[in-house]
């Protein structure tokens, strides 16, 4: 649990309430906060407007809509963020039932750091009338909430989600085949497209901006410095990322950039490459010989996947406890 992700939600639901009153694409499902129950924690009953802050934290781009959901997709937000309120209550109960505190110190500290989020005093005040009632003691509730929240996960979840380097290495020495990559390359393309049918002339045009292009591309030194060429001058969808392909294998390459890249080194360019209707000239970054990767070049990638894996089994079964010795009712 990351208390900023949490205290942030609170913040993307009062913006939403400044907005909720517009309308909505016909594609979009709206949603209003009312303060209508949908589910009761033991005693705790929680409204539409805990579930709503959720939905905004799971797909904060419904912002961008003015406050609507894409259709498809309004049921499948609606569950996780239910589930997750849920979750987020009984584990704050739990915290409780443990005699869990925070001490005052950190308690401040967190208030502010929820204050600074707030581009003005003005808006931070606009958002306690909206959400709170303009009342100080509810924030400050929350906020002791969210951390306690956090404490707990912290002591039953992120401490007991550690991998070890033996296991690390454990895990690698087991799953051989795992590691194992066919051949690779990894490169940037700058491409001109003509049109799908172009005529002779608009070829021809295609052909002069790559050649033009071309003589640009050969006075870079750096993958920076071809990554914005190919933001200036690519036709293509990687333009977007520097013209970076990242790793791909040989076998999935056109057999014409597969001969051009065997005969660069790191750093070097072809020249125009035509594949169909397409001009293109592609930087090698790297050139990966089939194999086995190593396991340091593997360690921190794989630390965080197995870590990750064991975190999710651990608040799924945290969660699986918690509910069996609650009295949970949806609303």
């Amino acid at each position: 649990m990351n208390f900023q992700l949490r205290v942030a939600v609170l913040v993307l639901g009062a913006l939403w309430t400044a907005s909720a009153q517009e309308s909505a694409s016909s594609q979009n499902i709206e949603v209003h906060a009312t303060g209508r129950p949908v589910a009761r924690v033991n005693d705790t009953v929680l409204t539409d407007g805990d579930l709503l802050r959720e939905m905004f934290a799971i797909f904060p781009y419904a912002r961008e809509h003015n406050g609507g959901f894409p259709k498809e997709m309004e049921p499948g937000i609606r569950d996780g963020a239910l589930k997750m309120i849920i979750f987020e209550e009984l584990v704050y109960q739990e915290a409780l039932r443990r005699g869990m505190t925070v001490p005052d110190a950190k308690l401040q500290e967190a208030e502010a750091e929820f204050r600074a989020q707030f581009a003005t005093p003005d808006l931070y005040q606009e958002f306690v009338h909206t959400e709170f009632h303009d009342s100080e003691e509810m924030v400050r509730q929350r906020v002791r909430r969210s951390l306690l929240i956090e404490e707990l996960l912290q002591v039953d979840v992120e401490q007991k989600s550690t991998v070890s380097d033996a296991a690390l290495k454990a895990y690698y020495d087991k799953n051989p085949a795992r590691f194992e990559h066919a051949e690779s390359f990894s490169f940037q393309t700058i491409s001109i497209l003509p049109p799908k049918t172009p005529d002779p002339d608009q070829l021809q045009e295609g052909r002069r901006r790559a050649e033009d292009a071309l003589q640009q591309a050969k006075a870079t030194n750096s993958y920076e410095e071809f990554g914005l060429l190919a933001e200036k001058l690519s036709d293509d969808d990687y333009r977007v990322t520097m013209g970076d392909h990242k790793l791909i294998e040989r076998a999935k390459l056109d057999p014409a950039v597969v001969r051009a890249l065997l005969a660069l080194q790191p750093g070097q360019i072809t020249g125009i490459i035509q594949i169909e209707q397409a001009f293109t000239m592609v930087r090698l970054n790297q050139h990966l010989p089939a194999g086995k990767m190593k396991f340091s070049d593997v360690k921190a990638d794989l630390r965080t996947e197995l870590e990750s894996q064991k975190t999710n089994q651990l608040r799924a079964a945290l969660d699986q406890t918690l509910r069996r010795k609650a009295k949970i009712e949806a609303l």
